[in-house]
């Protein structure tokens, strides 16, 4: 009887390798699709173009371009990770194209309905390091840009 029951035993088991093989399969292929998001804004002649990357389990990085009609370009890269439904990044940029110096600036964005909001806070440096006051509520009513998702190319 147990001779009988050995092969049942190593079948059943070898399907199951095989479900969970196709599963971690599955979820790594979604994972390498939800790893680039692009989103775009548009705040009357103002716009600006995000793209996030999912570089590991909770850091987010990519490249956020500003164009505003009469100030330029702001162009750089952010960093940071989500805390509930709101990604706090840095965003170290340059301004236009013949200025060299790199700003970097703490930026908030609320995700709402498929959507990013960037907000508006108030923003201290101590030590060189700019970030937004503890304390200091960051209104996602009050900022300029909602990025909403597009095709990245």
């Amino acid at each position: 009887m147990s001779f009988l029951a050995l092969p049942l035993m190593f079948s059943c088991n070898q399907s199951g390798n095989k479900s969970s093989e196709l599963k971690d399969s599955l979820t790594a292929m979604a994972d390498t699709i939800a790893h680039a998001a692009c989103f775009v804004a548009i705040d009357a002649k103002d716009t600006a173009n995000l793209t996030l990357d999912k570089s590991d389990k909770d850091k987010i990085t990519g490249h956020l371009v500003i164009n505003y009609l009469d100030k330029g370009k702001n162009d750089g890269e952010i960093s940071g990770a989500y805390k509930g439904d709101t990604l706090f990044v840095d965003y170290t940029f340059k301004i236009g194209t013949t200025n060299k110096t790199l700003y970097k600036n703490p930026l908030a964005f609320l995700k709402k309905d498929g959507k990013l909001i960037l907000g508006v806070g108030q923003i201290e440096t101590t030590l060189g390091r700019s970030y937004f006051v503890k304390g200091k509520p960051i209104s996602f009513e009050k900022g300029r840009f909602t990025f909403s998702p597009t095709d990245c190319k």
